[in-house]
């Protein structure tokens, strides 16, 4: 069989692996609260705070909308014209057109461009975070920050970049397979190496002092049965007041991080109310099934991207003779980005379900669906969400179950738990 033909079995039989693991690992059956609760809840959080939460997201809806906008119509103009390809070219010029540079510098220089043009909305951004109090970061942070960011963005891509294009370089016939390989391995990687190596470069990570509330802590992780190698608390507070907490790691790095600015804003109670609830999906193994849809999405990727190399049309939109050329990058982005439209949702969904399982964990786990309800109001409330969002933007964005959906699951819990 021809390598064309092995490209389509294995996309098709890593397909069928990525819905196999989705169906059996994420709990589709999931149904939210019933609506009279929902409204119930809404009814105890306070309207002013509410009305702020909606006006701060009306506030920020254009930028969004905006910047996912100019974002697609940038790898667009650039993967889909001759634009791309030039630039590619350009950067690798004083280097006299060596694949490798631009493989490397021309994929710095295609996604500069989309960077300089976005940087005007992130800042308009970060003015209205600052304008309503949830940022606490000056321009100098939030300029260090975004440099931070990039410089993170910029080692990941060239592993990928120099990577995939080694790949394509010297095993031309059969590059999807060995980049499917790789794209795969990478994936799990970072999930190893993320809490570790990347988090660190963002916030600053110190164990939580002996006492009463690192001692429930643990104890509640070892009554779960999940074993954490520490809890730690992150600085979060020097650039924003929202609070959070997460369990983050796998096998030996995985460990219990608070916010400073939940154990500042939360009674004892609700912050175990929160662990409780991050300590459900390492329990359910929810970071296991994200990096394993993850790798099983990549190898896919490249497989499909192998297939729409013979797209001679798109091809010739680009100006290039294939899509595994360095020169190809542009093109190969906008791909990305037009994948992306339609993953988003889907990913969000995914999210949502897995969301409710580990809340009904923590009830599970805590007993305490008072406490977690007011957490909840407490969560929306002190990090400005919206409880009650409008159901489209739900769809497309919301990567967790509303607020008011939560604190109905804790009044449905108790129901059901008298």
């Amino acid at each position: 069989m021809t390598p064309r033909v092995w490209a389509t079995i294995t996309l098709v039989v890593l397909i069928v692996a990525a819905a196999a693991v989705a169906l059996l690992r994420v709990p589709w059956a999931a149904a939210p609260a019933p609506r009279a609760d929902q409204l119930a809840a809404l009814d105890t959080l306070p309207h002013d705070a509410v009305a702020q939460g909606r006006a701060f997201h009306a506030a920020l809806r254009p930028g969004t909308y905006l910047s996912l906008a100019l974002g697609l119509v940038i790898a667009l103009v650039l993967g889909l014209t001759p634009a791309g390809s030039w630039i590619v070219e350009q950067a690798g010029r004083p280097f006299g057109g060596h694949w490798l540079a631009r493989a490397l510098l021309g994929g710095f220089a295609v996604t500069l461009v989309g960077e300089v043009v976005a940087l005007p909305l992130a800042a308009w951004r970060q003015s209205i975070l600052r304008r309503y109090g949830l940022s606490t970061q000056g321009w100098g942070g939030w300029t260090v920050d975004l440099l931070k960011g990039y410089a993170v963005g910029a080692v990941i891509g060239a592993i990928v970049l120099v990577g995939f294009f080694t790949i394509t370089h010297f095993a031309p016939r059969w590059w999807w397979a060995w980049g499917a390989a790789g794209a795969a391995a990478l994936a799990i990687l970072l999930s190893f190496v993320f809490p570790v190596l990347v988090e660190p470069v963002f916030n600053k990570f110190t164990p939580m002092p002996e006492g009463e509330q690192r001692t429930r802590l643990m104890q509640l992780a070892a009554r779960d049965g999940v074993p954490v190698r520490d809890v730690l608390v992150a600085d979060a507070s020097r650039r924003t007041r929202a609070v959070n907490a997460y369990v983050s790691g796998l096998g030996p790095t995985r460990r219990i991080v608070v916010y400073d600015t939940l154990l500042e804003k939360a009674p004892p109670a609700e912050v175990e109310s929160v662990v409780a609830h991050e300590l459900g999906h390492a329990k359910d193994g929810d970071v296991l099934t994200g990096t394993l849809l993850g790798a099983l999405g990549a190898a896919a990727a490249v497989c499909a991207l192998y297939l729409l190399g013979s797209w001679s049309a798109l091809l010739r939109l680009a100006r290039v003779e294939s899509i595994a050329e360095p020169r190809a990058i542009a093109l190969l982005l906008a791909i990305a980005a037009v994948a992306g439209l339609f993953a988003g949702p889907l990913q969000s969904l995914v999210s949502r379900r897995v969301e409710a399982r580990a809340d009904q964990h923590a009830l599970n786990l805590t007993r305490d669906p008072s406490e977690f309800e007011a957490m909840q109001g407490r969560l929306s409330l002190v990090n400005l969400g919206d409880p009650d969002p409008n159901p489209v933007e739900q769809f497309l964005f919301g990567s967790h179950p509303t607020a008011v959906e939560r604190m109905a699951a804790a009044r449905a819990w108790a129901r059901a738990h008298p």
